[in-house]
């Protein structure tokens, strides 16, 4: 079937379009580039350049006329959004609105949108935190995946475009950006690689779901070709506190000195892991990765990228 990836040429969206390719499909990816590169696509990926808030995006999906859309693009920086909350809404809500009215002119059957775990239920009660957990976003990004779900689930409603909204867990793996709103393990392994030091705020345990990129784009295919209309969550449903992951890497690159401990950031949250057995269920996922193999896969790619 026709796919077309919104945020295709970044670190997820790159990877879904190639698992996208294996399984056959016609994959299509729609980027501004801000973050996203053309160098992480495959080549028999066509790339549309425009903003997923323009008329020439709408205008793309309603010409393409595809079946699916994983919706990957998005304002992904927690501080930003804090920062510029009005930002954040135009990119993470009208940004979408638009792709889901040009999707309902264009006869779209499905999407498939990448929400967010930790940052939906806060602080959690349980452990690992199943869907139904209470939502208690701490962050004008976490309020936006979270009405981005109540308007696909409107557009199911009013329109039949089925959706299911992936609820990701801390995701890693190559390609991550270390730069900017990166995860720790793109951070370490840049720092590590140039002979930095690397800086862990607080005290180390606090905790994370780290799932390989991998698995989060098998995912999306699963998403894809199945039926589920919902939210689900795509995690470990494992905690890993990030001084253990500090040293995986530091191990990697044949580094012993201890990490630089600073001040904790303020209102970081201490402990975050999502169940994902509903994902086994209605999609038939199971994450595959080890976060140790993860991570040293994951520190090999950005070694091999320094050396090119």
């Amino acid at each position: 079937m026709r796919v077309l990836v919104t945020g295709g040429a970044g670190f997820i969206g790159s990877h879904v379009c190639d698992a996208l390719l294996e399984r056959g499909h016609e994959v299509v990816a729609l980027d501004d580039l801000s973050s996203g590169r053309r160098d992480n696509l495959d080549q028999r990926v066509k790339l549309l350049v425009a903003d997923i808030r323009s008329a020439e995006a709408a205008a793309h999906v309603e010409r393409l006329k595809p079946e699916v859309i994983c919706h990957l693009a998005a304002q992904i920086s927690v501080h930003r959004s804090v920062a510029d909350p009005k930002f954040d809404a135009d990119c993470n809500v009208v940004g979408l609105l638009n792709i889901l009215e040009a999707s309902r002119r264009a006869g779209v059957r499905r999407v498939v949108f990448a929400s967010t775990g930790g940052a939906l239920y806060g602080e959690q009660d349980v452990h690992p935190a199943p869907e139904t957990h209470p939502l208690r976003p701490a962050s004008p990004y976490g309020c936006a995946k979270a009405s981005g779900e109540l308007y696909l689930n409107y557009f199911w409603q009013q329109y039949g475009i089925a959706y299911t909204a992936l609820r990701y867990a801390n995701v890693y793996g190559p390609r991550q950006n270390p730069h900017g709103e990166a995860g720790v393990v793109a951070i370490f392994s840049e720092r590590l690689l140039a002979g930095q030091g690397c800086d862990i705020n607080g005290s180390g345990r606090q905790t994370r779901d780290f799932v390989y990129v991998g698995d989060v784009a098998r995912a999306n295919v699963r998403a894809v070709q199945g039926q589920f209309s919902g939210a689900v969550n795509i995690g470990t449903g494992i905690e890993t506190d990030i001084l253990a992951v500090y040293r995986s890497l530091a191990q990697a690159a044949g580094v012993t000195a201890a990490p630089r401990m600073m001040p904790a950031k303020p209102g970081e949250q201490m402990r975050s892991s999502i169940d994902a057995s509903l994902a086994a269920r209605v999609l038939g996922w199971k994450p595959t990765v080890d976060v140790h193999a993860g991570l040293a896969a994951t520190f090999e790619s950005f070694k091999k990228k320094l050396a090119a």
